[in-house]
C-alpha cells in the first residue's frame, strides 16, 4: 500500500506536469536557453572531461540534446543512460554519428554500440526531474532509477529545474537522493556547505 508520502509525492507530479504542460513554445526555448547557459558557467562543468547527461523530452523535460551537442563541441565527453533488465541504469558514450534508439517512457538512449562509461570516469552528473526543492531533493517520473544509480555515485550532481516549479521543500522519502546544485533560469543554488566546493 502506498505511503503518505507517496500520495503526496504523486499529486504533486500531477499538478507540476499540468504547469509544465501549459508552458508555450517561446516559454520553454527561453526557459532551456537561459538553464543552458548558467549550466555550462558552473566551474565544475568547465573543467570537466565527461558528464553524465540525460536526453531530455521535448515538451516535458529541458530540451538537453542541444546541451549535448555544445558540449561535444567544446571537446568533452557526453555520457547518456540506457536502461537495463531489472529497472536498472548504465551510461554509455554519447556518439553523434551513431542514432539514438527509442526506449521505454518515450526515452531516446544510446544503442548497445556504445561503449560503456563506468562512474568513475564521470566527473558530474546531470539528474532528471519534474522539479527541485531548495535543499537539493528531487521529485523524480516515479521510476527510481536514479535514486538507485547515485546510492554508489560520489560525483557532482546537478539539477536544472525551471522557476515555475521550484519548491521550497518537497515531501521526502529515505531512499530520496539530493544533488549538489539547483539551478535555474535565475542563477545556481548551492547545497554544499561553503568551503567544501571547488566553485
Amino acid at each position: 500500500m502506498p505511503s503518505a508520502t507517496a500520495e503526496e509525492k504523486g499529486a504533486l507530479r500531477r499538478r507540476l506536469r499540468q504547469s509544465l504542460e501549459a508552458m508555450t513554445d517561446r516559454e520553454r526555448r527561453e526557459s532551456d536557453e537561459a538553464l543552458f547557459a548558467n549550466f555550462l558557467s558552473l566551474p565544475q562543468v568547465e573543467g570537466a572531461a565527461t558528464i553524465f547527461l540525460f536526453w531530455g523530452i521535448p515538451g516535458r523535460e529541458p530540451e538537453t540534446g542541444r546541451l549535448a551537442e555544445e558540449l561535444c563541441r567544446q571537446g568533452k565527453r557526453v555520457g547518456l543512460p540506457r536502461m537495463t533488465p531489472g529497472r536498472g541504469m548504465e551510461v554509455r558514450l554519447y556518439r553523434q554519428d551513431i542514432p539514438l534508439v527509442p526506449a521505454a517512457f518515450g526515452i531516446l538512449e544510446p544503442g548497445e554500440d556504445c561503449p560503456l562509461l563506468p562512474p568513475q570516469e564521470l566527473a558530474l552528473v546531470l539528474v532528471p526531474a519534474l522539479c527541485y526543492d531548495r535543499q537539493g531533493f528531487r521529485l523524480g517520473f516515479g521510476g527510481g532509477y536514479y535514486d538507485r544509480w547515485l546510492e554508489s555515485y560520489s560525483g557532482e550532481r546537478i539539477g536544472l529545474c525551471r522557476e515555475r516549479v521550484l519548491q521550497d521543500r518537497l515531501p521526502t522519502e529515505p531512499h530520496d537522493q539530493r544533488v549538489d546544485w539547483v539551478v535555474t533560469e535565475q542563477g545556481c543554488l548551492s547545497m554544499v556547505p561553503e568551503g567544501k566546493s571547488g566553485a
